[in-house]
């Protein structure tokens, strides 16, 4: 099937009028295996239509697929309960943080961060300096999750 021959409103159509039931089959025939059991008409008709969609005018870049397999939990890989890969921020980005009322804006260089007109070497220095406690400056500003971030 050629991507142009596919009239992707008409198929959403068809699909709209078919039962669960048919549906379910659909998503076999598409996906080449069976629906989670609990799935719903919504979830069925969305993922059924992007593998249409997919086939028509393509799928997810291979750089996106790479950060999507490299984020994913996986119980078998070595990495499992690590933190997710650390978050680059680029230069010339502002972090901004309120912390006990007063507002703390961050500009982030090449070889560190400025904060109040002063240099300092990473964002756990600022932190440690605003709160006068150890933080991970990444999580102090929000750059990563609580989850897996180890200190705080």
């Amino acid at each position: 099937m050629k991507p142009a021959s596919i009239d992707i409103a008409a198929e959403i159509a068809r699909l709209e009028a078919l039962t669960n039931f048919e549906l379910r089959g659909e998503w076999r025939r598409v996906h080449g295996m069976q629906p989670p059991k609990s799935l719903s008409r919504d979830l069925l008709l969305r993922g059924i239509t992007y593998k249409i969609q997919e086939r028509a005018f393509g799928g997810l870049s291979k750089s996106l697929l790479r950060k999507l397999t490299c984020t994913a939990p996986d119980a078998s890989s070595a990495q499992y309960g690590r933190s997710a890969p650390r978050t680059t921020v680029k230069p010339g980005t502002r972090l901004v943080r309120e912390w006990n009322g007063e507002t703390h804006t961050i500009l982030v260089h090449a070889d560190g961060v400025e904060w109040r007109g002063k240099r300092y070497r990473s964002l756990s220095v600022v932190a440690r300096e605003i709160t006068g406690a150890h933080w991970s400056g990444p999580r102090f500003f929000g750059l990563t999750s609580k989850k897996g971030a180890g200190d705080g």
